[in-house]
């Protein structure tokens, strides 16, 4: 090895040079030439003393960190280390990890000169003095942020992935649902006058993005007149998503219209999407929308009037593209009077209302009805084709049917599973009218053989009945020995008739 020092004189000429010579015996060379290699390794390596600070480190690793050789060389270790592993290697522990000797494939973290956090997995080996004591700890470290995030990126995109197909499945379930409902409810059957008047209705405000309201009695098939619109609307390549605002708890309401993300509230396992984000590009049908908790309509107004919400327990706002049809067998308008409906959502629910004639005001319709379902039925249960009598069919046409088309199917349902042979027993499927396979349909008061009954009549043989059996049970509808059990029928059944033929209790 050689060093010099050069003299000048004043005017900076070179008076003479002093050169020292160096002999390096073979250990020294050797030395020198394991620190050349050391540093020109392409591999991230540095090595530490007994105290952790550094002794020397590779290029490498110098261009990985961004840092000069003077800038590292003698600063403790953990000046590079990220935040959290400092905290974790504590001056006590660091020097407890290097007096170990060796680890292999640990994780750390360190931080550029740039600021970059670097994930490194970490190999070491050390070298001893006489006492056994470590002096140097020989550190190499593997880059491996891209390849962490990598499986980070494929860790979210495995997620998703899932959340998505759960949503899916969700949608096929619910979709499935709504078919089979679709299918077992039948097709709009009728000619009558107030049908006709209401179909004209339907085709005119399908077309258009107006929001329809659905008025009509319980059983008169709200729901199948939200599908025809449907059906008939640019949008029917979407879903029509269907909410029964009655069956929902009022604490799930904004779960149900709206979603949430996981953990919003307990119970809240995973994210879920509402009923707007299902329906986004189709048609949303809110069915008995009057019973929506006051507190809550305001939310559901909103997303109304501005197609925007956003899930429980998420600060994202969302946009949807729906179209709403709304449906109740209660008195808005009374609702709005006293205090218990927005009126301004009112409103905004009912641009277009259209009012289902209930199946009094059918008339021409009832047997047609009748039929179909008897078909229908006949079909689905696997039975021979049955028919109606001459009969049967001036019974139907004579009964009231305070319960309209859901109860008329449900009696045509009930006579096809009691009959045995080709004979249609609608007289069991009516036992609280006291019908008879051969008798007139109400038979509360003798009548002649040759005597014709109006409407009007037997329609107050049928309220007499009723009341009769009431006033038997002391006015008790349901229950043990209630007038339902004794009429043998339901007492939502006996609640319906009630209603429809102005029966109440005496004060």
């Amino acid at each position: 090895m050689t060093s010099s020092i050069v003299e000048h004189d004043p005017d900076g000429a070179v008076l003479h040079t002093i050169a020292t010579y160096t002999e390096l015996d073979v250990q020294a060379r050797a030395n020198l030439k394991y620190r050349q290699l050391y540093r020109s390794t392409p591999a991230m390596l540095h090595s530490v003393d007994a105290e952790g600070c550094v002794v020397t480190v590779t290029d490498h690793w110098l261009k990985k960190m961004g840092y000069t050789r003077e800038e590292v060389v003698g600063r403790s270790i953990k000046d590079f280390y990220s935040k959290e592993d400092q905290e974790r290697l504590t001056t006590g522990k660091l020097k407890e990890l290097i007096s170990g000797g060796e680890f292999t494939n640990e994780a750390r973290q360190m931080v550029t000169k740039s600021g970059q956090v670097l994930d490194l997995v970490m190999s070491a080996t050390s070298e001893r003095g006489a006492s056994g004591k470590v002096q140097r700890m020989l550190v190499a470290s593997k880059d491996v942020t891209e390849r962490n995030r990598a499986e980070r990126a494929l860790r979210d995109t495995l997620a998703e992935n899932a959340r998505l197909r759960e949503e899916l499945e969700r949608e096929r379930d619910y979709l499935r649902e709504e078919v089979s409902v679709a299918m077992n409810f039948g097709r709009i059957v009728g000619q009558s006058p107030a049908l006709k008047h209401m179909l004209r209705q339907v085709e005119a405000v399908a077309q258009t993005p107006a929001s329809v309201l659905i008025l009509g009695e319980s059983g008169v098939g709200k729901e199948l007149i939200a599908r025809a619109i449907h059906a008939r609307s640019p949008r029917s390549a979407g879903s029509l998503v269907k909410v029964n605002c009655a069956s929902i708890p009022k604490d799930l309401f904004e779960s149900e219209f709206f979603g949430h993300v996981k953990g919003a509230f307990t119970g809240a396992h995973r994210d879920r999407v509402g009923r707007f984000q299902l329906a986004d590009g189709g048609t949303i049908f809110l069915d008995e929308v009057g019973e929506i908790p006051y507190e809550l309509q305001g939310k559901l107004l909103r997303v109304l009037q501005e197609s925007e919400f956003e899930r429980v327990g998420d600060d994202v706002t969302r946009t949807v593209d729906v179209r709403v049809i709304a449906a109740t067998n209660r008195d808005l308008e009374k609702l709005v009077v006293e205090g218990e409906f927005r009126e301004d959502l009112f409103y905004r629910l009912s641009v277009f209302p259209i009012e289902v004639p209930p199946l009094r005001r059918r008339e021409q319709d009832v047997v047609h009805l009748a039929q179909h379902f008897l078909e229908q039925t006949c079909q689905d249960f696997g039975r021979e084709p049955l028919t109606l009598t001459r009969h049967q069919v001036e019974v139907i046409r004579s009964y009231p049917w305070p319960g309209n088309v859901r109860e008329l199917k449900n009696v045509i349902e009930r006579a096809v599973i009691l009959s045995q042979g080709n004979v249609l027993r609608l007289d069991l499927s009516l036992p609280e009218a006291n019908v008879t396979a051969n008798a007139p349909l109400v038979a509360s008061a003798p009548v002649d053989a040759d005597t014709v009954l109006t409407e009007e009549e037997i329609r107050q043989l049928q309220k007499d009945n009723l009341i009769k059996a009431l006033r038997k049970t002391e006015w008790r509808v349901s229950g043990k020995r209630g007038a339902a059990e004794l009429l043998g029928i339901r007492p939502t059944t006996l609640a319906d008739r009630m209603k429809a033929l102005g029966i109440k209790k005496p004060h």
